[in-house]
């Protein structure tokens, strides 16, 4: 075999790799819009509700509980927090629920990617709002 083969060999294997994950993160966004109509659903449990706002807050909030600059670190809470979050949440909803709500986003994501303004509008007040929480205490303990 010679340098060519096994180079083209190996980047087969990466792109392959790459695809999959991919994959995996369109599967990922549709089960996490499947979790946030689940929430807006009647038929979901309180509880259920309330841990799918806080996995779906936390998905599509852009400040994540460590910041992705930091190497490596900053990444695990995408590649283990969410996708653990999601599990967790898909688990409490009732199954004709998800059932429901899983097409109703597979047939929103195929139409393009939703956005819902009102929500992105909250989490990020929410941010804002701890953050001047966090200055107040800062400047109060300084003083």
């Amino acid at each position: 075999m010679t340098n060519s083969t096994a180079h083209d060999g190996s980047f087969t294997i990466v792109t392959t790799m790459i695809e999959r994950w991919k994959q995996r993160a369109r599967e990922l966004k549709t089960e996490t819009y499947a979790i946030y109509l689940a929430y807006k659903d009647p038929r979901t449990p309180w509880y259920a509700r309330l841990f799918a706002a806080c996995v779906v807050g936390y998905a599509f909030s852009p400040i994540d509980l460590i910041p992705d600059p930091i190497p490596v670190l900053g990444y695990l809470d995408d590649l283990i927090l969410v996708p653990l979050g999601v599990g967790i949440a898909l688990k409490m909803i009732p199954p004709p629920v998800l059932a429901e709500c899983r097409d109703k986003a597979q047939s929103a994501m195929s139409q393009g990617k939703p956005t819902n303004w009102a929500a992105a509008t909250i989490i990020v007040t929410i941010w804002l709002l701890l953050a001047a929480l966090a200055i107040v205490v800062i400047v109060r303990a300084i003083q």
